[in-house]
C-alpha cells in the first residue's frame, strides 16, 4: 500500500469557509458555527480550521474562553467523516491547546457525549481525564428540516496544560 502525506495548515475559520463545512452538520449547525464566529470578534472564542493545500477545512473546532473561568473549553470539534482516524483530530486539539496557552491559561476543558466512546478514547489518549458529568442540550435539525432539542449526557473532561 502506498502512503501519501498531505501538509495541513491550522488557521482561523472564517464565514467564507462555512459553505464548505456542510460535512460537519446540518444547516442549523452551520448557523451555530456562524454565531460562534460572531463571538471571535469579542475575544470570547477562537474557531480553528485545519486545511490541506486546497484551503478547504477538513477539521474544525472552537475554544470558548467564557464558559469556564480560567480555562479554554473545546467544543464543536469535527473532522470530515472520510478523514477520521488519520490524525486530524489530534492536530486540531493540539492547536486549540496552543491557543489556550497563548492566552496565558493552563487548563483545557471539554464535554463528550456518553454515546461517543471513540471521541472519548481520543481525548484520553491526549491526556484528558474525566471529572464529572452533566446534561447538555442544543438545537438540532431533523432530516425533514424541523428543529428539535437534542438532549444528552456528557462526560466532562479536563487537561492541565504545561
Amino acid at each position: 500500500m502506498a502512503e501519501i502525506t498531505v501538509p495541513m495548515t491550522v488557521r482561523d475559520l472564517t464565514r467564507e469557509d462555512l459553505p464548505s463545512c456542510d460535512w460537519s452538520g446540518s444547516a442549523a449547525h452551520l448557523e451555530s458555527m456562524a454565531r460562534a464566529l460572531d463571538r471571535v470578534g469579542l475575544g470570547e472564542v477562537d474557531y480553528l480550521a485545519l486545511c490541506p493545500p486546497s484551503g478547504l477545512p477538513v477539521g474544525v473546532g472552537g475554544v470558548d474562553y467564557a464558559k469556564v473561568p480560567g480555562a479554554g473549553t473545546l467544543w464543536q470539534l469535527a473532522v470530515h467523516p472520510a478523514l477520521q482516524s488519520c490524525g486530524i483530530g489530534t492536530v486540531l486539539i493540539q492547536a486549540a491547546e496552543q491557543r489556550i496557552q497563548a492566552r496565558g491559561l493552563d487548563r483545557a476543558e471539554l464535554g463528550v457525549e456518553d454515546d461517543n466512546p471513540r471521541a472519548r478514547a481520543l481525548y484520553e489518549r491526549l491526556g484528558y481525564t474525566a471529572y464529572d458529568s452533566a446534561p447538555e442540550s442544543w438545537e438540532a435539525e431533523a432530516p425533514d428540516g424541523t428543529i428539535t432539542l437534542h438532549e444528552t449526557m456528557c462526560t466532562l473532561m479536563h487537561k492541565q496544560l504545561p
